[in-house]
Parts: structure tokens; C-alpha cells; sequence
């Protein structure tokens, strides 16, 4: 039964793929968009890497377009409210909103009486990045690799807090894999956004998590925050001491890479659709945001509408997965 549902939302997602191939195109015309200002709507709390990223793509996308973006944070729910919030919104092109795998994927598989339909509700732009994550642990802790963090964990079941961005979401949901790969338990601490998990890192409120590394580069460098490995497949040259996750034995996830992308409300004329996303992919291939990218440890996507469409369907098939396996 749960294979025929997961095969149903992948063509659902794939006929949103034809749709914007335009198949299904719809007939009104929005050659004077933009004529107000857009509101661009952020899951996630403000001061994490992705807020940060999203108000400088709005800086650049104020300057392409000739009107205001207005960032409004929309965190908690495990992205719920915020996707919530976007597909209530006017199919105008006056709503932007990112999403990521919690927001596409895994809440329609989690999230009882979801109150939004991803594969109805959305239409993609465009993927921005795929987040390179830290397996950060808090500085007093005296381990120096990730067979040390195994032995203390195999040791200790339920005793080290682990950081996760809300409950059953793909970071609680690596939590829970974690722990049956080394036959241990870690206890889940929720936070909405990565500079509260930093946060908590700092203040010793949790012991371990595995978020963006662009949330903690600063403390890391200043030996505030210890990092083990990355979710990267070659080290990065920031950070060239720090191995990567298959370096440190810890590959095998089935999940997708973590992603943050750009979606608008179904039934937003496919001119603006296009016009958005043309936008958008001068502004992450550009200078600026991609000197931020490199900084903050982010891979920049920065395809096509189609490719996005596609990355969506195997996204929801590996979430699926994880569910199945790890989120019982």
C-alpha cells in the first residue's frame, strides 16, 4: 500500500515536471511582473545559514527585478509552518517560498493531517544548494574522531543529546539511523533552526549534531565547536584536516542530500515562473553568492526547472525509504 501512495505523489511530481516543459502551461501573460513587492518566505529561524543565504539572494534579486523582497521567517512545525504559509499564498508570483526535504518529502510521509499537499500545492523554480554538513560536537567533550564519538555512544545509550532540527524530520531522522548502525540511542533535542542548535552547542545543552556547516564555521575555526566529519565526497579546503563522512565510516545513508530550493504556489503563470527562475539562476551563479556559497559550505545546484522537477521525485523515493527503515 505505502509503495502505491509513493508512486502516486511521483507522478504527481512528474506531471508538475511536464507542466512547467509546458504541457500545461497556463494562458496568462505577466510581461510587467513584478509590479509590487515579493514576499519571500523562509521555513527556517533567522540568523541560520540558509536565512542569511536567502537575504542576500533577495538583496540580488531586488536589483534583477525593480522591486522589493521581503524575507519573512516562518520557522518551526518541522517546516510545516512555513510550507503551510506558502501554499495558502495568492498563485500571483508575489509568493516565494523555499522548501527542503523536510518540506517536500518527508512531512507528507510524517506529518498527520499534513495541511498542505506538496505535490499539489507547489510548483519548482529552481534548486539552490545542497547543504555540506558537520558532524559537530561541543569543544569540552574529549573526543577527536568519530571512532571515539562511537565508543562513548556504544558505551552510553540515551545519555549524548543530539541536535536535530524538529522531531521526524531528516535530521532526527539520521539521528535515529545512527543509532541502530552502531546499536546505540542518542535523545533527540528539537530546535527550529541551526544557529539555535550552534547555540546550544556552545552552552552545552546538547552534545552532538549534524546540521550545515556553514552555521558553525566561525566557532569552528575558533576552536569552539569541534567538527568530525563532513557530508561532503572530498574535503574541503577550508576545513583540510576534517575527514568526510565515508572517511569516517559513517556513508550509507539512504537519504537525499540536504537541499534547499525554490517553489511558488501551484497555478503561478508559467511566464512568471520562468522569469523567477532566470533571475534566481543569475543571481546564484553570480560572483557574490557564489563567494558566499564557498564560505558557508554550500554546493551550488543552480540548474534547470526540469532538473529540480526530477531531483524532487527521487528525493520523495528516498525519503520514503527512510521512513520505512528508520522513522517506524
Amino acid at each position: 500500500m505505502e509503495e502505491i501512495v509513493v508512486h502516486r505523489k511521483m507522478v504527481a511530481v512528474a506531471c508538475l515536471i511536464a507542466a512547467l516543459g509546458g504541457l500545461c502551461a497556463s494562458p496568462l501573460q505577466a510581461q510587467n511582473y513584478p509590479t509590487q513587492p515579493i514576499k519571500l518566505i523562509v521555513p527556517i529561524s533567522v540568523g541560520s545559514v540558509t536565512d542569511v543565504a536567502a537575504r542576500l539572494m533577495a538583496q540580488e534579486l531586488e536589483q534583477r527585478l525593480g522591486q522589493s523582497v521581503v524575507v519573512i521567517n516562518k520557522p518551526g512545525g518541522a517546516m510545516v509552518i512555513g510550507g503551510s504559509e506558502c501554499a495558502k499564498s495568492p498563485p500571483d508570483g508575489y509568493t516565494v517560498c523555499l522548501v527542503n526535504n523536510d518540506t517536500m518529502s518527508f512531512n507528507p510521509l510524517t506529518v498527520p493531517n499534513l495541511p498542505y499537499d506538496p505535490q499539489k500545492n507547489f510548483l519548482p523554480v529552481i534548486n539552490m544548494y545542497y547543504v555540506v554538513e558537520g558532524f559537530g560536537i561541543r569543544p569540552d567533550l574529549p573526543l577527536n574522531s568519530v571512532s571515539d564519538l562511537r565508543a562513548k555512544a556504544v558505551a552510553e545509550p540515551d545519555k549524548l543529546n543530539f541536535g536535530v532540527l524538529g522531531q521526524r524530520t531528516i535530521s532526527d531522522a539520521f539521528r535515529q539511523w545512527l543509532g541502530e548502525q552502531w546499536q546505540t540511542s542518542f535523545v533527540a533535542i528539537p530546535y527550529k533552526g541551526g544557529s539555535e542548535i550552534v547555540n546550544a552547542l556552545l552552552s552545552g545543552a546538547i552534545d552532538l549534531t549534524k546540521i550545515g556547516l556553514g552555521n558553525m564555521v566561525g566557532q569552528v575555526k575558533e576552536g569552539k565547536i569541534r567538527v568530525l566529519a563532513i557530508t561532503s565526497m572530498d574535503r574541503w579546503s577550508q576545513l583540510p584536516d576534517v575527514p568526510t563522512i565515508g572517511e569516517s565510516g559513517l556513508g550509507g545513508f539512504p537519504g537525499s542530500p540536504i537541499y534547499w530550493g525554490v517553489m511558488v504556489p501551484t497555478g503561478t503563470p508559467a511566464t512568471i515562473v520562468r522569469r523567477l527562475h532566470d533571475e534566481l539562476l543569475g543571481v546564484l551563479r553570480g560572483p557574490k553568492f557564489a563567494a558566499f556559497a564557498k564560505e558557508n559550505f554550500l554546493d551550488l545546484a543552480a540548474g534547470s526547472t526540469e532538473e529540480f522537477g526530477a531531483f524532487l521525485v527521487k528525493d520523495l523515493h528516498n525519503a520514503s525509504t527512510v521512513v520505512e527503515r528508520y522513522m517506524r
